[in-house]
């Protein structure tokens, strides 16, 4: 039986994304209105993590398959990798990952102490050779847009950096209206595709089962569920269906900062080697779009709505007042949208617009008030307000983000 919210149907019922096949399996592309959640959610990543002390950088989708061979993705992730391309003498690999690009650009300088923990912050493409068979949606796609980063830092910094990881996530959850399904400690099991260092493994775990007392989180360890070169703290959730997958991780990394040959120089004069910290707040924005899509039933916190406010003039004498109101909307930053008569009756207007958070019917007693009477998305009416003060309330619950649709002045 399909679950009540399958992002795959209401996404494209909401025109949010879509595919098709010239494009290739696992690759969607963005409609405007899906194009609008990704943004939004995008720059609200940006704010958080600038808040919390991290920089921004960019770096390329393609690397020298020395990189990867460096880092150990050539080794041990070659089969999810899409093949080398061939230019000129050397071969480019598209990248299945950010961290190696990171390095680089930490060892791009000397360090020092002092400059630690260095917080790098990408919202970032890699893409993965994904079966097809595994492919659905926004869910398990071949180009990743991947909200990542990476915390240089001393061994003493460690469990505060990834704490602190945590705590923005919570944050982000409780924007979002998400929530954590379990906390997984996901480590290493039985094969060749880890790393084979035993004492990297015993520190990396040790220092994140710190994490987790320290956080006071109560989770799973499962083996067989570890990256390559390190275990990680999973943070899952469950879609509509109940399947469950991870949406954000954390991890230690004692691998790449010794393949890279990272060094700072420590406040005795010495070199000593940084520990990497991954984590990633949402994972990647497709598959938190998905979570979002399921969770709320298209009906989108405020912040994140694709359209804000929609305005229904009751007969086209009021056309003039509402096309008003839309251009006042937009000049302060709201983004909304007016449904005119043509567009069918009343009724049909409104619930055409059942997923927008705030409906204004504009009718002859509004146009000569100057006025608009509001109503929720969720059927609650809020009587007469003036433009200024709606477009007030609006704009505040906007900047409070959260969930909530309303609250009293």
């Amino acid at each position: 039986m399909e679950p009540a919210y399958d992002h795959r149907r209401l996404g494209r019922e909401l025109e949010l994304f879509g595919t098709d096949p010239l494009m290739g399996a696992g690759l969607p592309y963005w409609l405007p209105d899906g194009a609008v959640v990704r943004h939004v959610l995008e720059e609200y990543l940006r704010d958080v993590e600038r808040r919390a002390g991290y920089r921004h950088v960019y770096s390329p989708v393609l690397g020298k398959r020395e990189l990867y061979e460096i880092s150990g993705h050539w080794e041990h992730y070659r089969d999810d990798m899409f093949p080398p391309m061939q230019v000129g003498a050397e071969e480019v690999v598209l990248r299945p990952s950010l961290c190696p690009h990171h390095a680089l650009i930490y060892r791009a300088r000397a360090r020092s102490h002092r400059e630690l923990p260095l917080r790098i912050a990408e919202l970032g493409g890699m893409y993965r050779a994904e079966l097809s068979g595994v492919l659905g949606g926004l869910t398990r796609v071949r180009g990743i847009q991947l909200n990542d980063a990476h915390v240089f830092c001393t061994g003493e910094q460690a469990v505060d950096e990834a704490c602190a990881a945590l705590e923005l996530m919570r944050r982000a959850y409780a924007d979002l209206g998400i929530s954590a399904a379990r906390y997984r400690l996901s480590l290493p099991g039985a094969g060749g595709k880890y790393v084979d260092d035993d004492r990297l493994w015993r520190r990396a775990t040790e220092v994140l089962r710190d994490v987790l007392h320290a956080a006071g989180v109560a989770y799973e360890a499962v083996e067989g569920e570890a990256a390559f070169y390190g275990p990680k703290i999973d943070v899952q959730v469950v879609d509509a269906a109940g399947r469950e997958a991870t949406l954000s991780t954390v991890q230690i990394d004692f691998h790449q900062p010794e393949r890279f040959g990272l060094r700072y120089v420590g406040a005795d004069g010495g070199k000593h080697r940084p520990v990497m910290v991954h984590r990633s707040v949402i994972g990647s924005v497709e598959r938190a779009v998905a979570q979002l899509i399921e969770v709320h039933g298209g009906a989108f916190p405020v912040w994140l709505a694709p359209v804000q406010l929609v305005v229904l003039p009751v007969g086209e004498a009021q056309r003039e007042w509402a096309e008003e109101i839309v251009r006042r909307a937009l000049a302060c930053g709201v983004r909304a949208e007016a449904a005119g008569a043509d567009q069918g009756s009343l009724g049909a207007r409104i619930r055409a617009a059942r997923f927008v958070p705030y409906q204004v019917v504009v009718g002859e007693r509004e146009v000569q008030g100057e006025a608009v009477a509001l109503r929720l998305r969720d059927g609650r009416r809020m009587g007469s307000l003036s433009v200024e003060e709606l477009l007030r309330r609006i704009a505040a619950r906007v900047a409070a983000r959260g969930t909530a649709l309303w609250e009293s002045a």
